[in-house]
């Protein structure tokens, strides 16, 4: 694990330590409970941001056969086995 350092205000900090007294955790817990908070809302944010880049990616594609057919074929195999 890496170690890094960050600087806060001293409100900041005093907050930090409050919120680590009433919690038990120290403050440093809680700065690396933050970051993987914040790492988390930003892949959730960056996936969908991705996703709503592919939308529709498909959509003017002729040279695909259609959804409807292949659901029909796959059912028509499930029921098969």
């Amino acid at each position: 694990m890496g170690a890094t350092t960050i600087t806060l205000t001293e409100q900041e900090l005093n907050s930090l330590r409050i919120i680590a007294q009433q919690t038990g955790k120290t403050p440093e817990e809680l700065a690396h409970d933050a970051v993987i908070q914040f790492l988390a809302q930003y892949q959730a944010a960056h996936r969908r941001a991705l996703l709503q880049q592919a939308r529709g990616m498909w959509q003017d594609r002729t040279d695909l056969p259609s959804f409807a057919d292949l659901r029909r074929e796959m059912d028509r195999w499930e029921l098969q086995q």
